[in-house]
């Protein structure tokens, strides 16, 4: 139950008695409400660029917030049942390197598993922390990696007493929760603080027979894409943070990335969905869940596919599900589920989150309508139909153990040079390569490329994965590490 009145939204109604003042701008932006750039007004609305505006003392300031941002902040934490929440608009990439940051200086380690977002590893690179990787299990037929198991973490914090963090993903992309409440005990008894990326885990916080959220599980710190599934505008989220860490550190270690200039369209939406979800997330969200397994259960009955769901939990590295994802396995129609991504996308018009090797991902959330899940599934049916074939020779997993030679920092910041990926084998990557979405590095800096890498980028490519993260925008060649 919260305890401080969650129908407020401080930002949003700060923003609506500014347009009432009718103030004659002379600060930045430069559009002055829109009237300098009527063709962005004409596309975006009068009424959003109107509220486009700067920090001033009525609307308060984001680096350091004392009236309606700290309000607003406070409203958050309640809403989350956390200590703090911080507003962040430089996307869930800036509240996951701020969660790292802000417990790991440079050369000290950090217990995550190595199917991280690149965010993570970014985090890396910029703050010097060493990575120790929990390779995580892996579901043989549909290739998935899945959470870290209890009997690995247990291996990682016996072997790196010193480490000063646990990072987890909950859930991952395809919707595995691991066991949070233990992890975080056992990082707890070590003096570990525990960091969850919870990208994809806003629904958890105000939906009914949910996986446990990081804040309920204990958690030091969580980072939340609140407009993944959360109903706000594309690149705003919060980070939340437990009672054992300090408020101003953290809030420093964020103003050290993010922008000083916070877009008030993203503050705004982040306020009046956190109302939203306070004020009617049960319903909103049994809404949702009652989507995905009505689609999930008509997708099994056209067969070939794979919808898969809370079968899979084993109690370990399947700790629990997240139903409201709506992950398929695509592999026994012989098709790759970037295939079935992009025919979706190109003859049938529907976008979903993405397509890997072996499976695809539709995200539910509150704005989805029972009509467009019935296209959804007919279509699915008519790919079947049409396009099945043999699935020999397909590729069977996703996830690659990695061999880390180097600090990512290290390799980063190394002398390099190009090499043809091809002709890479043996050599220290010096850079990314990775599918985006869902933004998982293949290879990071500072592992040895292996012909198994290779093979997975050659066959990624030919499947019509978007691979990124070479400097060569062609993917062809890759940046090595000089060897001394």
């Amino acid at each position: 139950m919260h305890s401080l009145g969650q129908d407020k939204a401080p930002i949003y109604e700060a923003l609506q008695k500014y347009k009432s003042m009718r103030v004659v701008s002379f600060d930045v932006p430069g559009h002055k409400q829109g009237r300098g750039n009527p063709e962005l007004t004409e596309f975006l609305g009068e009424k959003c660029l109107s509220v486009d505006v700067n920090s001033m003392k009525p609307l308060d300031n984001l680096v350091h917030p004392v009236s309606v941002i700290k309000e607003a902040e406070e409203l958050a934490a309640d809403a989350f049942g956390a200590h703090h929440a911080f507003f962040m608009v430089n996307g869930t990439t800036s509240a996951v390197q701020a969660m790292i940051m802000s417990v790991c200086k440079q050369g000290e380690k950090i217990i995550m598993p190595r199917n991280v977002h690149r965010s993570a590893i970014n985090a890396l690179i910029i703050s010097g922390a060493i990575p120790i990787y929990v390779n995580p299990g892996v579901n043989q037929k549909l290739g998935i990696s899945l959470g870290m198991s209890i009997d690995e973490v247990k291996r990682a914090i016996a072997e790196n007493p010193e480490a000063k963090a646990i990072f987890i993903n909950n859930p991952t992309y395809y919707g595995i929760c691991s066991d949070l409440r233990t992890i975080t005990e056992l990082a707890h008894r070590h003096n570990m603080v525990v960091l969850v990326d919870e990208a994809h885990g806003t629904h958890f916080y105000f939906g009914e027979n949910m996986p446990v959220s990081a804040m309920a599980a204990g958690a030091d710190m969580s980072a939340v894409s609140m407009h993944k599934t959360g109903g706000s505008l594309t690149q705003s989220s919060f980070l939340l943070i437990g009672s054992r860490l300090s408020t101003g550190h953290v809030r420093q270690t964020i103003n050290l990335t993010q922008t000083t200039s916070g877009s008030y369209l993203l503050l705004s939406s982040l306020d009046i969905s956190r109302r939203n979800l306070a004020l009617d997330g049960k319903r909103i969200f049994e809404k949702v869940f009652s989507l995905a397994d009505y689609a999930r259960e008509e997708i099994n009955k056209i067969g070939g596919y794979y919808a898969f769901s809370s079968e899979l939990i084993n109690e370990d590295s399947v700790f629990d599900f997240d139903r409201t994802k709506l992950s398929i396995y695509t592999r026994d129609i012989g098709l790759a589920g970037i295939e079935v991504y992009d025919i979706l996308r190109d003859d049938y018009g529907i976008q979903i989150e993405f397509g890997d090797i072996g499976n695809i991902l539709a995200i539910i959330s509150v704005g989805d309508r029972a009509l467009a899940l019935e296209r959804l599934v007919s279509s699915l049916s008519e790919i079947k139909r049409r396009y099945t074939r043999d699935k020999t020779g397909m590729l069977d997993h996703e996830y690659i153990n990695p061999e880390v030679v180097i600090a990512p920092q290290q390799a980063f910041y190394s002398d390099q040079h190009s090499v043809a990926i091809k002709d890479s084998i043996g050599y220290v990557s010096g850079e990314f390569v990775m599918a985006y979405p869902p933004g998982i590095p293949i290879l990071a800096p500072g592992e040895r490329i292996t012909a198994e890498i290779i093979d997975y980028i050659t066959y990624a490519k030919a499947k019509g994965s978007s691979l990124t993260g070479t400097e060569d925008m062609a993917i062809e060649n890759i940046r090595v590490v000089e060897e001394r």
